[in-house]
């Protein structure tokens, strides 16, 4: 049998490493299920998220979902999308400047004694144009707009995940030119330093995922540029669909050439990995592909080493785009696809 591309760039970096997932420290477990290592009694002393207990917005969209469901009488499909509602899920913040740091203020108070996860997504030609277009109008709005975002933490602890695909784009020269990839670059090192000097404020910077851009050299590279170490450390697979086990491999080539960086990956809906053809009904599969699950709930206590959690980055049941007709726009709350999702993690 022809192996699609997912099985190839997962094959690739097997060879790559020249490891098994039991070399990692990984569980030999159901690899679909996203569960490489989770709850093993390995406990990472380095970790800086060790012992954190995230945030649970309680007005969430799968929260104020299942209280619409319960009011309609859809008792049993409320209670299986609570399987999301109870998750700790990121807010994503964008927009305006002058909005931006009340938007965060408020989630920080909201917080109390739990931690926040923020995805700051505003850098200019954001997406490339792409479903997600958007972002900052340019580069000194940019800074302003990073400047109030760190205003907004305050002293507050919180996690933020710095501008998916913003890196990966820049790596696949698909959209900026040489100056404004430059400009890109000084942006994203500009806002590691702003919310780095926040003590109590981890960043990681997104570095894609192992089925996007499978040359590791390049990422590695970019991380560098980009100032990767003077952040927390890296992220990966946001919003994507790839297994935790074919992500923990990419990462940890990604860290060594980094010498030891540390990694969170996005599990929100890598529960039965990734779409296995390129394309759904004439749109990529990467975008709100049919038949995904749930992947493992976010935690700190993740039994690898160097990954410092698993965390639902994407809120599962927001779309991707609308890449078929009848689809939300990206961002957009589509009910029908969390309880899909959520069902698939129960029938596992």
């Amino acid at each position: 049998m022809m192996m699609s591309r997912y099985q190839r760039a997962a094959a690739t970096l097997l060879a790559l490493t020249g490891l098994g997932l039991a070399a990692l420290g990984c569980g030999s477990g159901n690899s679909g299920s996203g569960n490489t290592g989770a709850g093993n009694a390995l406990t990472d002393p380095s970790n800086p998220l060790s012992g954190l207990h995230f945030y649970v917005d309680p007005q969430s969209s799968a929260a104020n979902q299942v209280r619409q469901w319960e009011q309609a009488g859809r008792t049993p499909d409320a209670n299986v999308l609570r399987r999301i509602a109870h998750q700790p899920i990121a807010l994503w913040v964008t927009g305006d400047p002058a909005a931006v740091e009340q938007q965060v203020r408020d989630r920080i108070a909201a917080a109390t004694d739990t931690i926040p996860i923020f995805v700051a997504y505003n850098i200019p030609g954001r997406d490339c144009g792409n479903y997600s277009a958007g972002g900052a109008s340019d580069a000194a709005t940019y800074r302003t707009w990073v400047t109030n975002l760190a205003r907004g933490l305050g002293d507050g602890r919180a996690v933020v995940i710095l501008e998916p695909d913003a890196l990966p784009h820049l790596i696949a020269g698909d959209c900026l030119s040489d100056a404004q990839g430059q400009e890109r670059y000084a942006l994203l090192q500009e806002a590691i330093s702003t919310l780095r000097a926040k003590p109590t404020t981890a960043v990681y910077l997104d570095a894609g995922n192992s089925s996007w851009i499978t040359d590791t050299t390049a990422v590695a590279a970019a991380l560098q540029r980009a100032g990767v170490r003077a952040a927390t450390g890296f992220a990966l697979n946001v919003a994507n669909f790839n297994t935790t086990d074919s992500t923990v491999i990419y990462g940890r080539v990604l860290a060594s050439a980094l010498g030891g960086a540390r990694f969170v990956i996005d599990t929100s809906r890598n529960g039965r990995g990734p779409y296995p053809e390129p394309q759904v009904n004439g749109a990529p599969s990467w975008c709100n592909p049919p038949g995904r699950a749930l992947g493992y709930p976010p935690t700190t206590q993740t039994g690898l080493q160097g990954v410092d959690a698993f965390l639902w980055i994407k809120e599962p049941g927001d779309s991707d785009g609308n890449c078929r007709p009848g689809e939300p726009v990206a961002g957009g709350w589509w009910p029908e696809y969390a309880l899909d999702l959520a069902r698939a993690a129960t029938a596992r």
